[in-house]
């Protein structure tokens, strides 16, 4: 099949409409965004916690040694500064001068500032824009500007390009490459679903994406790409907005399918269990420590959060009408509803021995040496959010969000790494889109076929 496929313009050069999607934490690689570059698209290195070599090429392990939230927290900001520097010269190197490099920042990183700020310095004529989201990123333009870099923001409603715009961005016009509109249902990673929308109804991308270009076009930007990212499997299915004159220019982001490459770093473990997924095998959930709903595979890992939080109670430290019951729990009193007595004492029979407060006056209840593991996990905090609602740590003058660590999270940066760097796929974080389950019916994958990025990229623009 041939499929009709232009190129367009970003970024002040012919590139094909197709970029890969940032996925955080050592996944977004030199290695396979390289190529992607190198087929003519844009490439995009994650700059979280990205990996960074040695003097024999090998990825050396982030050891924090810091006695203190912060001092970790400034070696964390190190390791991603130098790791996305490596990433992004490799990427440079394979890409052949073909293509374009960008950089793909989580707005509410601990340090997204700094670390941006360390990358441009040092990779210039390399990186051609910085796409940056989870978070309004009011300061993305005005620091893309400092190193003539474009720049792209990732929304998931006009309302909030329009706010962006008008607080910050119609100052730094000339650099917007693009505008992201991520779908907040469909995405893998952390989503921008707003308190008003129904996580389990998704809303359809088209009128919401239309919404978008016309705030764009009264801005005067009819003309800047709008990128289309989360829930895009193929482009056949998006027939109808190419060369849509009621949509204008519009470029496709792949975040999902580029994870089965054989250039993609992911393990060989998580490339057989992405072709084993079926329908419903992605859930989107509220337990990040970011506080922003987001996209994974269910697992083992999943599956005891969802426990954890339904292990759940709320009590007073004081008797009412409505907490009129008093329980003894690690020799500490509380007043529960008299309905939830017999619910408390068959989770502790089942063994979840230990409560756990929350910052929403409950407890939960785990055992023991999940106790442990969470309160060891908090106090190894390395401050990788600008706030953290698991630990309690802030980018801020007191390293404090002024709340109670809440034990109904987990620590993001310790699993990630985990499941990057080899570790299980079962009892980890591991982000995926909502098509993720195609892997396993899409014949392009049949027998266990693993494409090279060139590959895929080619498969893109036939249609499928």
């Amino acid at each position: 099949m041939s499929f009709n496929l232009d190129s367009i313009k970003i970024a002040g050069k012919e590139v094909l409409p197709l970029i890969e999607g940032g996925k955080g934490v050592a996944i977004s690689a030199g290695a396979s965004s390289g190529p992607w570059a190198a087929a003519g698209g844009v490439g995009t290195i994650s700059a979280v916690i990205a990996d960074q070599y040695d003097q024999h090429g090998n990825v050396e392990v982030h050891d924090y040694q810091g006695r203190t939230r912060r001092e970790r927290h400034d070696e964390m900001v190190e390791y991603s500064i130098r790791g996305t520097i490596d990433q992004v010269r490799k990427a440079w190197e394979l890409s052949r001068g073909e293509g374009l490099i960008n950089i793909n920042m989580l707005w509410e990183l601990g340090g997204a500032q700094r670390i941006i700020h360390g990358v441009l310095e040092r990779t210039k004529g390399m990186v051609s824009g910085v796409t940056c989201g989870a978070g309004m990123p009011f300061k993305l333009g005005e620091l893309a500007a400092k190193y003539n870099t474009h720049y792209y923001p990732i929304v998931s409603s006009g309302r909030a390009f329009g706010l962006l715009w008008k607080r910050a961005y119609k100052n730094f016009s000339d650099l917007l490459g693009g505008v992201v509109y991520e779908d907040p249902w469909l995405a893998g990673g952390h989503n921008g679903l707003s308190n008003a929308e129904d996580p389990t109804k998704p809303g359809d991308p088209y009128p919401r994406v239309l919404e978008l270009r016309a705030i764009m076009r009264k801005l005067g930007l009819g003309e800047t790409p709008i990128i289309m990212a989360g829930g895009v499997w193929n482009l056949k299915e998006w027939k109808d907005w190419i060369n849509n004159k009621e949509l204008g220019p519009i470029v496709f982001q792949f975040g999902t399918r580029p994870l089965l490459t054989k250039e993609s770093p992911i393990s060989d473990k998580w490339k057989k269990r992405l072709m084993e997924l079926k329908a419903g095998d992605i859930l989107l959930q509220n337990f990040s420590p970011t506080g922003f709903f987001s996209s994974a595979l269910k697992n083992s890992f999943i599956g005891e959060l969802v426990g954890r939080n339904d292990r759940q109670v709320d009590f007073s430290s004081k008797p009412s009408e409505e907490f009129n019951t008093q329980m003894v729990i690690d020799r500490k009193k509380y007043f529960v509803r008299g309905t939830d007595v017999e619910k408390v004492q068959g989770w502790q029979a089942g063994g979840y021995q230990k409560a756990m407060k929350t910052p929403g006056d409950s407890l939960i209840f785990v055992t023991s040496e999940k106790c442990a593991e969470i309160r060891k996990d908090q106090a190894d905090c390395v401050g990788c959010l600008s706030q953290c609602r698991f630990s309690s740590w802030a980018d801020n003058e007191k390293n404090s969000t002024g709340r109670l660590a809440d034990p109904r999270s987990f620590c993001i940066q310790k699993t990630l790494e985990d499941v990057a760097h080899e570790g299980s796929v079962e009892n980890n974080l591991v982000f995926a889109g909502h098509n993720a389950f195609r892997f396993g019916s899409d014949p392009f994958y049949s027998n266990g076929f693993v494409p090279t990025v060139k590959q895929l990229v080619d498969r893109i623009m036939t249609g499928d």
